[in-house]
């Protein structure tokens, strides 16, 4: 049972990193420091917002607008943290 706890907060981990890696791509794109239209740029965000963006739009429908800001990628990581730790108390 230790060795699935472990699979599954590796798994989690990488998604938490994608996730990370999602927001930083997003922010250099829109303050223009990468071009979107190069093809390894566009391929990466493409993938990255296939993986993530399902989950952040349902989180965007369910939080107010916050103007500019936006908060969901916080939330994401937040509720995946403590699932880990509520599955975690579960079996240890």
């Amino acid at each position: 049972m230790n060795s699935l706890l472990n699979l599954i907060s590796s798994i989690v981990d990488l998604y938490c990193f994608a996730l990370v890696a999602y927001v930083v791509l997003t922010w250099l794109i829109a303050f223009k420091i990468i071009n979107p239209w190069q093809p390894f740029v566009r391929s990466l965000l493409s993938g990255l917002s296939r993986l993530h963006d399902p989950i952040l739009n349902w989180i965007r429908s369910v939080v107010p607008n916050l103007g500019g800001l936006d908060i969901s990628p916080v939330i994401l990581l937040l509720a995946i943290q403590f699932a880990r730790n509520l599955l975690f108390e579960l079996f240890f």
